[in-house]
């Protein structure tokens, strides 16, 4: 990893045996892109993962798979650490020190934990849930990155981490840079295609509004054209009044390139079914290639397993420094 640019971290649960068609085009294909002009950290959260209960094979089944379906959408390994955030065993460590600087009150008011026990209640959620956005404030500082790239619902826990570093770089002195939130305008919002007013997510009522990377070809194209519409036979982008439709035409635009003002122009008077069509024939052709590389990547563990080892080897030289640094300004007697 080169110093001359800035760092970057970001990263997702393997909390599913497959990635869907929004983590791709909202989250790949920009960290993808990011690769050239920032040393990027790239993580796959099993300890997130455990926040909420898990089979122990699945999880590590499902981080494997996580990790094959990065590199096959784009994440290059000499370019980036791709790396399992158990295998860096300083996210727990910095986790503790910034979990004794938060106060009660600030992490009770976290929305997310307040969305995620709505149905269970706070009595049956672990402490773990309620503390894992400062566990996502260590993964962040330990990397001392300028940017973070973060879907619009990860702000306020951003604006957290922020306030974490602030406080402690007040209270020890400067240790972490105070992290910036990338919020790409430009990403890709992807809707589920039998509940078009939602974000398209693993937790779907439906899964028949899901499009995973690693579904069969088959599969993929009878969920896009059983995709949710309307009656009134007209293809144009209105997101209030034609949300079906909407998120068809942007499906398509993030994958091809084409502007939807093209392709309401070149579907216009043309039906559903022809809209439908051209998105699975869009969708399969970018998601295939996807779905067969990340298959050749599983079927070599080994290998697999050296590129997540060699990640590892990379975060953890950046996250031992930091962690040295914070143990050390709290008053820490270092390791000899």
């Amino acid at each position: 990893m080169t110093s001359a640019k800035p760092n970057l971290l970001s990263g997702m649960q393997p909390s599913a045996g497959s990635l869907h068609l929004g983590n791709y085009l909202g989250a790949l294909v920009n960290w993808a892109n990011m690769q050239d002009d920032f040393n990027a950290y790239y993580c796959i959260v099993d300890l997130h993962a455990i926040t909420v209960p898990q089979e122990p094979a699945e999880l590590r089944a499902n981080t494997r798979r996580t990790a094959a379906q990065y590199l096959a959408a784009g994440i290059d390994h000499n370019k980036s650490a791709l790396f399992v955030q158990s295998h860096v065993p300083a996210h727990a460590q910095l986790a503790w020190v910034l979990n004794c600087i938060t106060g009660m009150g600030e992490a009770g008011r976290m929305t997310q934990f307040k969305d995620k026990t709505q149905k269970g209640g706070s009595e049956s959620a672990s402490v773990g849930l309620f503390t894992y956005p400062i566990l996502q404030a260590a993964d962040i500082l330990l990397y001392q990155p300028k940017a973070v790239p973060v879907g619009e619902d990860q702000r306020q826990h951003l604006e957290l981490t922020r306030d974490l570093a602030t406080r402690f770089n007040s209270r020890f002195g400067d240790t972490f840079v105070i992290p910036e939130a990338v919020i790409l305008k430009e990403t890709a919002k992807i809707y589920d295609l039998q509940n078009p007013e939602a974000k398209m997510s693993k937790s779907a009522a439906d899964p028949k509004g899901l499009v995973n990377i690693m579904d069969d070809t088959s599969v993929v194209v009878k969920k896009i054209k059983s995709a949710v519409t309307d009656t009134d036979g007209e293809i144009r982008f209105d997101r209030d009044a034609k949300p079906g439709i909407s998120n068809l035409l942007g499906i398509h635009s993030a994958i091809s390139g084409e502007s939807i003002a093209s392709l309401e122009a070149r579907f216009a008077g043309a039906g559903y079914g022809a809209l439908k069509g051209e998105v699975a024939d869009v969708v399969v052709a970018a998601i295939e290639p996807i779905r067969n590389r990340t298959e050749e990547l599983l079927s070599d563990v080994a290998e697999l397993d050296r590129l997540l080892a060699d990640g590892a080897a990379k975060a953890n030289a950046q996250a031992e420094q930091t962690l040295a640094a914070v143990y050390d300004r709290v008053g820490f007697i270092a390791a000899r």
